[in-house]
């Protein structure tokens, strides 16, 4: 649950966390899981006939922990792929301002074409996330490949990265809140700014908090930026248990509120 490696910008080496810094929180593995599953598009990157890494846009599902594809025959990727397995696939979580600050996670293994006895299974993976392909999954030139995964490099924005088992990253789930967390950030911040501030002040070192964002939410807990005497603070607070649907979140963030404010 917890990862040592994710340095969840403390500010600067010179100053300490202004909350418990072993507070419960996704670790690397869960991370980069939940970004996978959630994107459905990456870069795949394979070796060209010159032994040139070569970078596609592909559409792909994750099946059983692994991606899944349906390539066709006459695509560059897969003329390399047929030439030489060795492959990545990189996914980058979408959003506005620096680039850099967002999550990615790149997925490097062998890839092949998934054997006859796995293959409805993983079209089916295939086609839940993007239904286009089953059009042209049963044409004769196309075939359902996986990517079988063996090193996972995530890094999520700035101090938060590391290499990942890659048993790890198939045995990990994604986070029931991915889908949304986008929409529980945007309420809390629109419609809850002083529920925020109470919070970094009674739940933290951080009690001179004057305004405070909710940065990100996950089902162990969430973190904000408060703006203290030293400028902008991250801030993480964990929730009592694990949860899984925005109705546990609002029951929790109420509870968490009024112990805040008693």
């Amino acid at each position: 649950m917890s990862d040592p490696k994710d340095a969840h910008a403390s500010g600067g080496p010179s100053q300490a966390l202004l909350y418990d810094a072993n507070v419960p929180t996704p670790s690397h593995a869960e991370r980069a899981l939940t970004l996978a599953a959630s994107i459905g598009t990456g870069t795949l990157c394979t070796l060209d006939r010159r032994g040139y890494p070569y970078g596609s846009f592909v559409t792909y599902a994750l099946h059983e922990g692994t991606p899944v594809f349906v390539i066709s025959e006459m695509a560059e990727h897969t003329r390399n792929l047929r030439g030489d397995a060795r492959a990545s696939l990189l996914v980058v979580e979408p959003g506005d301002g620096d680039p850099l600050a967002r999550a990615r996670v790149t997925l490097v293994g062998p890839a092949r074409v998934i054997d006859d006895s796995r293959r409805a299974a993983a079209l089916a993976s295939m086609v839940a996330v993007h239904p286009n392909a089953a059009r042209y999954a049963d044409f004769g030139d196309f075939h359902v490949w996986t990517l079988s995964v063996e090193a996972v490099r995530y890094i999520g924005g700035y101090g938060r990265m590391s290499w990942v088992e890659a048993a790890d990253f198939t045995r990990a789930t994604p986070d029931p809140l991915s889908a949304h967390a986008a929409g529980i950030l945007a309420h809390m911040n629109a419609d809850h700014g002083t529920a925020m501030v109470d919070c970094c002040r009674a739940f933290s070192k951080a009690t001179d908090t004057t305004s405070a964002t909710m940065t990100s939410v996950d089902r162990y807990g969430f973190e904000l930026s408060a703006l203290t005497g030293d400028g902008p603070r991250p801030i993480r607070l964990a929730f009592p248990e694990p949860l899984s649907t925005p109705d546990e979140v609002r029951r929790a963030l109420v509870a968490m509120v009024k112990q805040a404010r008693g």
